[in-house]
């Protein structure tokens, strides 16, 4: 049998299947995105790239196909690390026939591949076939010679199905390891749960259709559809006893335990840690490389899940700080010449992945103390459940996945309330739903108009003025006839310029004027039926159903607003040239006096990014590049290369909008004919939202030049205030600050002159108390600095002490106390000490037992509660000779 790699490996499958004896289209790995819905992720899924085919949608430029396809698979993360084969992030080698080619062929292929490329001995394999699957035995039995004891028949096994659609019989092949793999029973055999037979190809054979009522009819061209497991083949060829071992895993292994200092194969529990890591980090690299960054929903929340587990499981490996982005080079090391957008997109990955890392650094230390401390209260209790609320807690406040909390708790025999916590969650989401009620509560006075059917036609991407006639009005959720003067309600038109609000694109205003009246248009949404609905007051007169109206959209507004929609596209496309193409929007807000864009992003842009985007959007705004709008099929306007928004729906014919060749968008909003009309684009502020996505706001036009007008008066107040004209402000400033720290140097200097001549003083109250050298005092005022300073001093002058410091600050207590070894050695604490003194002024503290600290709420009670430290003394020497009696 050969040995070889994994690369090797995936050349020949892919060689052998594209021969001309056997023809297959070499098909390219996809993304791990979805291309037809790029906010999915595919999991569980290795030939869910090729599903158009299998369902008729698309047709393939040849009906055999070859890939090696990259799969994610979450369901048993859990058992990642503990088993030889659980993964995450495998690899899936598949051969494919859309209506061409069928079982003879697929099986006597297989077996070929496997005995004369690779030369795996025949003796070695077996199979199983669906229990009604006579001709798959007969291909497998006479055909290939593969004796009738080596061919086990099974049922739901050996049948693959995913609710209605395509599905049919399996054939699966064992490669059987030994018996030292084995678990000793002579029932063992393919499908048994030990190591012995490792499943390496199923051939599914899809030749029927499952209906609706749960019955199978035969499909009229019958697929071929394979998957076998690089990983696991790799095992095999490179004779290792697990898919750790072998070369796609043991670098990541081997540069971990180079970070770590542990060594590999020490220890078996050990061992699970370096395992998790190398299995997770390959499963973060190529999904934040096909766009998926960690989050809170969702996909990103999977990745999440994973790369804290992994962070988790270094810190177990004596990992105190972020390491995994450094793995990422290791993952390219192996993966890159097979899947270019690793290499090609590493920098930005190492990025996310230490971003995401010391994002989680900062909260796992304290969250998980406060877990092991809940732990060890259910267990001191008696109890076998952490309570879900304790969980749900860790999950809301510190970011603890539960799975994470699980886990942890399964490690010390606890189990998690699992139902509890759903229901903690499902009541925070309540919450959020009932605070997103007033926001849409537009709904609830809608029904009213859930029977107005009439249809309103949108003129506003050309006119601004328009007549049309009122064929409905609402007040509250009624219909009404009419509108008098003073009123507010809802009106509907036959015909309106009014922009309705819709993608982040605010709602115009304006003017309704009729014979005898006017009514000024306040918001505009859509309706039930998706007629624009125009909330209005009136003005004077009395508006009725059936007037004829001349609308007035606030032109100016409009002006103002369409600048900064199409900055906004202008500036979702120099984001994704200067940050990368993970750049996805998710939301915006587009306003007559500025516009808001939040996107996907790990971290805040720095000055020289953000300074790049701006000069990018300006330079399209003075190329003045004409804005072309064309409505057309979304599939060629996909084709195009158009940038749909996550989350959007869209028809069949959608509205592409062009400005000039550097950005194209689907978008229903308005816009300039030109962009130089947009003026001026500045950049206000940039922040976080949430995990994982930023937010720009921006101005244009005349906005733009209000901003530098603002801030150039700032600039001329500064430059006043320190004497100074503008263009010196900088170096003036410089100056200013040099000056401030060489006075704060004095001030430190003059402090510790203070802090000792304080200390000296404080020294001649040093007194003895029960045969210790004891130092309270009370200082006035003096905050915890000030009287950690002291205590520093004095500590340095004595050998053996017992230090309690009292002061005042903010109309607080605060207490410093300090125990030198040698008291420490004989039972004194300066944690539980400080404790005692605080309760005197309100207040509680604790620490460590040389140094601590406390904090009360009663200021006037510092003397007396210092006094304390010697009747605290006295009673411990009590019991010291007590103790030494008994």
């Amino acid at each position: 049998m050969k040995r070889l790699s994994a690369k090797e490996i995936r050349q020949m499958y892919k060689d052998f299947f594209a021969e001309p004896e056997r023809d297959h289209l070499v098909f390219p790995s996809a993304s791990l995105v979805p291309k037809d819905d790029p906010t999915l992720l595919w999991i569980n899924a290795g030939m869910a790239p090729l599903k158009p085919y299998f369902d008729g949608r698309e047709v393939p430029e040849k009906p055999r196909i070859v890939d090696a396809q990259k799969c994610i698979r979450t369901n048993d993360i859990e058992n990642v690390g503990y088993t030889a084969r659980h993964l995450t992030f495998f690899e899936m080698l598949g051969n494919f026939s859309f209506g061409d080619y069928f079982k003879r062929e697929a099986i006597t292929w297989a077996w070929e591949f496997l005995t004369r490329r690779l030369e795996l001995p025949p003796e070695r394999l077996s199979v199983t076939i669906h229990v009604k699957d006579d001709e798959a035995f007969e291909f497998w039995n006479k055909l290939v010679g593969l004796p009738a004891e080596r061919i086990h028949r099974g049922d739901e096994d050996n049948f693959w199905e995913i609710g209605e659609g395509p599905c049919g019989p399996c054939s699966e092949i064992f490669y059987d390891r030994g018996e030292e793999y084995g678990c000793g029973s002579p029932d063992c055999k393919p499908g048994c749960d030990c190591d012995r037979f490792l499943e390496i190809w199923n051939l599914v054979f899809t030749q029927f259709n499952k209906e609706a009522d749960g019955s199978y009819t035969p499909l009229p061209k019958k697929n071929i559809d394979t998957g076998m497991g690089l990983e696991r083949i790799a095992s095999v060829m490179q004779d290792v006893p697990n898919n750790f071992e072998t070369d796609l895993f043991r670098p990541i292994i081997d540069r971990t335990s180079g970070m770590s200092g542990r060594a590999y194969g020490a220890d078996a529990a050990q061992d699970v840690h370096f395992k998790i890591i190398a299995d997770h980090v390959r499963t973060i690299t190529f999904a934040v490389g096909d766009g998926v960054l960690p989050g809170n929903e969702g996909r990103g929340y999977i990745i999440r899940r994973l790369l804290r587990r992994a962070a988790r499981s270094g810190r177990r490996l004596g990992l105190e700080q972020p390491f995994l982005h450094r793995l990422v080079a290791v993952v390219d090391e192996i993966m890159g010449d097979e899947y270019p957008e690793v290499r090609d997109k590493r920098p930005f990955i190492e990025r996310v992945v230490k971003a995401e890392e010391e994002r989680f650094h900062e909260t796992l230390a304290e969250g998980e103390a406060l877990l092991l401390e809940r732990l060890e209260r259910v267990k001191r209790e008696g109890l076998t459940h952490l309570a879900g609320e304790d969980a749900f807690r860790l999950y809301d406040t510190y970011g603890f996945p539960i799975d994470l909390t699980e886990e942890i708790a399964r490690e010390q025999g606890v189990e998690v309330d699992r139902a509890g916590f759903e229901r903690e969650l499902e009541a925070q989401r309540e919450r959020a739903r009932r605070a997103r009620q007033v926001a849409e509560g537009m709904n609830s006075e809608r029904g009213a108009l859930e029977t107005v059917t009439a249809p309103s036609r949108f003129v506003g991407y050309t006119d601004l003025v328009a007549t049309g006639t009122v064929t409905a009005i609402a007040v509250g959720t009624e219909l009404a006839d009419e509108l008098p003067a003073g009123a507010e309600g809802q009106v509907l038109l036959d015909v309106t310029p009014f922009y309705a609000e819709s993608g982040g694109q605010v709602a115009d205003r304006g003017i309704i004027r009729w014979d005898g009246g006017e009514a000024e248009v306040l918001d505009v949404q859509k309706a039930p039926h998706g007629q624009n609905l125009h909330t209005v007051r009136v003005l004077s007169g009395t508006l009725r159903t059936g007037a004829s109206v001349a609308c007035e959209v606030d032109a100016e507004s409009r002006r103002d607003i369409v600048k900064n929609h199409t900055a906004t596209h202008l500036l979702h496309k120099a984001l994704r040239e200067v940050l990368g193409s993970h750049v996805a929007q998710a939301g915006s807000l587009v306003a007559p006096d500025r516009l808001r864009f939040d996107f996907s992003h790990f971290g805040p842009l720095s000055a020289e990014e953000l300074a790049e985007v701006e000069r990018r959007v300006n330079e399209v705004i003075w190329r003045d590049e004409p804005v072309v709008i064309r409505e057309m099929d979304l599939e060629a306007a996909k084709a195009m290369g158009a940038m749909a928004l996550f989350g959007e729906k869209y028809g069949s014919r959608v509205r592409v909008v062009m400005a000039g060749d550097y950005s194209i968008e689907l978008c229903g909003g308005c816009h300039v004919e030109r962009t130089g009309l947009i003026g001026m684009f500045r950049i206000v502020s940039e922040t976080g939202i949430g995990s994982g996505v930023r937010r720009v706001e921006a101005v244009t036009g005349r906005g733009a030049w209000r901003y530098g007008q603002e801030r150039e008066a700032i600039l001329g107040q500064a430059a006043e205030l320190l004497k100074a004209n503008p263009a010196e402000l900088v170096a003036r400033v410089e100056r200013v600050l040099a000056e401030q720290r060489e006075l704060e140097r004095e001030l430190e200097k003059l402090r510790a002159r203070l802090s000792r001549d304080r200390a000296a003083d404080l020294l001649r109250q040093l007194q003895e108390v029960a045969g210790v050298p004891v130092l309270a005092a009370a200082v006035g005022d003096a905050d915890m600095d000030v009287l950690r300073q002291l205590a520093d001093e004095l500590r340095a002058k004595l050998s053996s002490y017992v230090l309690v410091l009292g002061g005042t600050a903010g109309g607080k207590a605060q207490f410093v106390a300090a125990v030198s070894p040698d008291l420490q050695a004989r039972g004194l604490h300066a944690g539980r000490l400080v404790k005692q003194v605080a309760e005197v002024a309100g207040g509680s503290g604790g620490g460590r037992p040389d140094l601590a600290q406390a904090g009360g709420r009663d200021a006037a009670k510092v003397p007396q509660a210092v006094e304390r430290v010697k009747l605290l003394l006295q009673e411990w020497a009590g019991n010291q000779v007590a103790s030494e009696k008994r």
